[in-house]
């Protein structure tokens, strides 16, 4: 039996199979797919080992990431031995940008930092993804596998839940840490929203990641939280975890509307 993937390379193009889809458009992915394959081009794009780590990552959805074929691309555009950018886009067969990305890299701290901030207890413990599962493969559901140790995705306010990855992101590849993290860090604005999932619709337009370094093993926990100002403009952040300590935070600013009856 075939092994499921949220990526397939046919031909030497990369295509979304429906393990990227997302939860808002069945046409469409979720949000950590297309950031998650960003970020193994930028990999692909840095010689590996020279003292650089990845400290920022910033993915603008400027339009939803389509199922099928993809063109994925990155590139180093601001060399350097302290300090370095990376810019990276996906687009449609037809030349439309649907994600444009950058990543900056900085050379690792020497630093003792002291006692690490303690981590969210463990996966073991915790309650199963609750979000409701239809006919299609979707990226909550089948690629990922989530354990909430507070919160669901159908209970209002602050959550904390584990991530772990249930299929490669590219087929017979094994996923990176920074790959694993940016599949997850896309999920604050679902699992801890403010809003009823049945009478609002609250999208991130953008990601931002920062780190403090690659995480470990395969699971990352997200501790977050969803804040809406009067007028319907909101953020989601969280804290992001892997099992040996704080990894870093993610934030979305959120389109925030009801839904339409």
């Amino acid at each position: 039996m075939t092994e499921r993937s949220v990526f397939t390379i046919t031909d030497g193009q990369i295509v979304a199979t429906g393990l990227a889809r997302g939860p808002w458009d069945p046409s469409a992915q979720h949000g950590g797919a297309p950031a998650a394959l960003l970020c193994r081009e930028f990999e692909r794009a840095v010689a590996p080992d020279d003292g650089l780590v990845f400290a920022r990552l910033t993915f603008e959805l400027l339009r939803p990431v389509p199922l099928g074929p993809l063109d994925v691309q990155a590139a180093l555009v601001r060399p350097g031995r302290r300090v370095q950018l990376l810019d990276g886009s996906i687009t449609t067969p037809e030349g439309v940008e649907v994600v444009r990305a950058r990543a900056v890299r900085v050379r690792a701290a020497e630093v003792d930092a002291g006692e690490p901030e303690p981590v969210p207890a463990g996966p073991s413990g915790g309650r199963p993804n609750d979000f409701k599962r239809d006919q299609l493969e979707r990226f909550p559901t089948d690629a990922m596998e989530i354990v909430f140790m507070t919160g669901s995705f159908y209970e209002t306010g602050p959550a904390t839940a584990w991530f772990r990855l249930r299929a490669p992101i590219v087929a017979g590849e094994s996923p990176s840490g920074l790959q694993r993290l940016a599949a997850a860090a896309d999920f604050p604005n679902g699992i801890a929203s403010d809003l009823p999932w049945g009478e609002y619709v609250f999208i991130n337009p953008d990601l931002t990641i920062y780190l403090f370094r690659e995480p470990a093993g395969e699971w990352i926990c997200l501790d977050a939280r969803m804040t809406v100002a009067d007028g319907g403009v909101g953020f989601s952040e969280a804290n992001l975890y892997d099992e040996r300590g704080h990894v870093g935070r993610s934030l979305q600013s959120l389109y925030v509307a009801r839904r339409a009856t």
